[in-house]
């Protein structure tokens, strides 16, 4: 799907922004690392898809890298307090459903980067010794990417802080194979 195609169609499913970038031009900031091992979403050394079993930083840059293009994606959910998971987990859920139905839609090979991470199965794999039961589509999140999301959606001309009552969740679909 080319990449005008792409974009509309991220909106008709019902994203409220999209954009592409070159992956080159991401930001990533491996002192984000130490707020994955703070654990607040549960899932750090519990899930294939977070650290410390998702890679180190520098593998999770040039697994982003590996890509030349990335289509950015925004949902904003009417949610008064951003730390509130009973709001906050089916919205996040939702958003990463809607981004893997636009990579199956797209067609064609990629990441997906979410906007949490993999949930694919409860418990994770990981947690009974098991390998993973669907590598090809785990996927783990900006934060474990170290990926600098309030620049990002600057770049993209997107609102980071959406203001009161507003909040906001961001994943990318990583396409174009480099050479």
């Amino acid at each position: 799907m080319d990449e005008k195609r792409l974009l509309a169609k991220a909106l008709e499913l019902g994203f409220a922004n999209a954009a592409l970038v070159n992956t080159e031009d991401l930001v990533f900031i491996p002192s984000f690392r130490p707020l994955c091992e703070e654990n607040l979403c549960g899932k750090y050394g519990v899930n294939y898809s977070c650290p410390p079993a998702c890679g180190s930083v520098d593998e999770m840059r040039l697994r982003v890298q590996s890509w030349r293009r990335a289509l950015v994606l925004q949902t904003m959910w009417d949610i008064e307090d951003p730390l509130d998971g009973a709001q906050v987990k089916p919205a996040k859920a939702q958003h990463n459903r809607l981004t893997r139905e636009l990579i199956n839609l797209a067609g064609e090979p990629g990441l997906m980067v979410g906007a949490s991470g993999c949930s694919l199965c409860t418990p994770c794999a990981i947690t009974e010794g098991q390998p993973c039961r669907f590598p090809e589509l785990r996927y783990s999140c900006m934060s474990a990417y170290c990926i600098f999301v309030k620049d990002l959606a600057q770049r993209c001309g997107m609102e980071y802080d959406c203001g009161p009552g507003v909040t906001a969740f961001f994943s990318m679909y990583c396409f174009g194979p480099r050479g």
